[in-house]
């Protein structure tokens, strides 16, 4: 028996379904007898949903997908110890590290009585070439340790939030909040404006649906949605006016999102495996389920590409542009390893012209090969005046305070994910940013109220009740603000006594429905009355 044979469509014909728009997607639709007939073949409803049994849950992630992503492998720490060592400065202090090693072990030609201080001078000369190697080595160490972990906070940061993601979805005929990573082929999903999409799908119902799929297609005209216009609704599109319910029928890396994520080789290496059985299994409808990160915000990763667009990536990435500071310690190595040659090449062609005229030219001696020894000890001396101009405290003394400045930030719950974020924030001079959940806690609450010619103010306490309004007025004002606004949207009570009740929908209808439970009215029951 096939896996998908308690469906009646499989995996390949709803992908193909939702590659079509407008009225060739109508068509489509029509070719299966409708939204409802696929919703039926699904076993479905547009009333009471999936069952939410696991078993069936768990069933339909393994036939059509889960609605996640697999994110990309984290870099290991020898990888970020690799990347920390391709700084110029580094690489400049590396070399002369290993110059300065193998010069300590160059016995210069004995001349004098003061060969023996010499010598002795001589065997400490390998302290400076490791002393510069173990400023590389805690530079590197520092700095790949402190990427290493920000990027372990960040990944489980990030899979805090996407825990916390949730949207409204029918499940045994009632509306709940499912995680987006839970939603499967089948959920019928209730949405609104404001509401990122989290999986394709087919609109069953629809108010004046609006989408924005600019995402997507490049396009910023509002798309209008309907059963008899355009079912078709992709995930990260975000709605823009109106509501529906949607019927899923694409999640995950089989949502046209999904697709391109792969086609872009934004999926793991796993999607390969994935797309490889489900090409073989595509006419039984066999999917794969990935439990990682959901689909809206998924880690960039590394999918199936051809080798000539993994190289040109790669090289996209190699070109990333520095931080100020990078760019500029970089000049600054540059420029000191410019100034250092200049001045060790004076230096060796003064030591060399006056060692011959004193040589040849004063006192008359004849050449020989013996001579040659004062001429490496001259480019010796070179190399030493150039090794001792490169700055090998400053990398050093760079990381550190970046590191503590990490640390400061994070006493302000500022999580840092690389040390350079730290002098860039320190040179921005002004912040764009929305204000609604961003620099606002996104919520709203009614504060005042002006009714019959009253006006209630300047606090929340100081709200009329019901008993306080005329009877009629009070019936208008309660039922009018809890039938005329969204069903969707709902103040449910914190779990914590104290703590301020949860607002589910549009918040300024959560702000009037909130002024109607101040009233001292319970809304849903006013709702039962009046059914969607």
């Amino acid at each position: 028996m096939a896996a998908g044979s308690r469906y009646g469509v499989t995996l390949k014909q709803l992908r193909e379904l939702m590659e079509n728009r407008g009225a060739e997607g109508v068509q489509k639709v029509q070719d299966f007898s409708g939204v409802h007939e696929i919703a039926r073949k699904l076993n479905t409803s547009e009333a009471s949903g999936l069952s939410g049994e696991k078993s069936d849950l768990e069933h339909r992630q393994d036939v059509f997908g889960s609605n996640t992503i697999p994110p990309k492998p984290p870099k290991t720490f020898l990888e970020l110890v690799w990347e920390a060592l391709q700084d110029v400065t580094l690489i400049i202090l590396q070399a002369a590290a290993v110059v300065s090693l193998a010069l300590s072990f160059y016995k210069p030609p004995k001349g004098g009585g003061d060969d023996d201080i010499e010598e002795e001078e001589h065997s400490a000369d390998w302290i400076e070439g490791l002393a510069i190697l173990l400023a590389v080595v805690i530079v590197v160490i520092v700095t790949a340790f402190n990427d290493w972990s920000k990027e372990k906070q960040f990944r489980g940061l990030q899979d805090r939030i996407e825990g916390e993601q949730t949207f409204s979805v029918i499940r045994n005929s009632t509306m709940t909040q499912v995680q987006v990573g839970e939603i499967v082929v089948g959920d019928i999903i209730s949405v609104k404006y404001g509401d990122l999409l989290p999986a394709d799908g087919l609109v069953m119902q629809s108010n004046d649906l609006k989408v924005d799929e600019s995402s997507l297609t490049g396009e910023s005209d509002q798309v209008n949605k309907g059963v008899a216009s355009d079912p078709m609704v992709l995930s990260g599109t975000h709605v823009m006016e109106g509501s529906g319910k949607v019927l899923v029928t694409a999640v995950g890396v089989n949502s046209q999102a999904g697709i391109i994520f792969t086609l872009l080789g934004a999926a793991a290496e796993e999607v390969e495996d994935m797309e490889k059985k489900k090409r073989k299994d595509v006419e039984e409808g066999i999917g794969n389920a990935h439990p990682n990160h959901t689909l809206p915000n998924s880690t960039p990763g590394k999918g199936g590409m051809d080798d000539s667009s993994e190289q040109e990536m790669s090289g996209e990435c190699g070109d990333e542009e520095k931080s100020v500071l990078q760019a500029k310690l970089t000049n600054l190595a540059i420029q000191i390893g410019y100034g250092g040659m200049a001045v060790s090449l004076l230096t060796v062609i003064i030591l060399s012209v006056r060692f011959s005229v004193e040589e040849f030219y004063t006192n008359g001696t004849e050449w020989s090969l013996y001579y040659v020894n004062f001429y490496v000890k001259f480019v010796i001396i070179g190399v030493t005046v150039l090794v001792v101009a490169v700055p090998e405290g400053l990398p050093l003394a760079v990381t550190l305070s970046l590191a503590y400045s990490v640390k400061k930030m994070m006493a302000d719950n500022n999580l840092v994910r690389h040390l350079d974020a730290c002098e860039t924030m320190g040179n921005a001079t002004t912040i764009c940013s929305d204000k609604t959940g961003t620099l606002t806690t996104n919520r709203m609450t009614v504060v005042q109220a002006y009714v019959c010619s009253h006006h209630y103010k300047p606090n929340r306490q100081d709200l009329p009740k019901l008993r306080d309004l005329p009877q009629h007025v009070g019936v208008l004002i309660t039922q009018g603000i809890a039938v005329n606004s969204s069903y969707s949207s709902d103040v449910k009570p914190s779990a914590d006594p104290s703590g301020l009740p949860t607002q589910i929908g549009n918040k300024t209808e959560c702000a009037m429905l909130g002024f109607v439970i101040d009233l001292g009215v319970d809304y849903r029951q006013l709702r039962k009355d009046m059914p969607d």
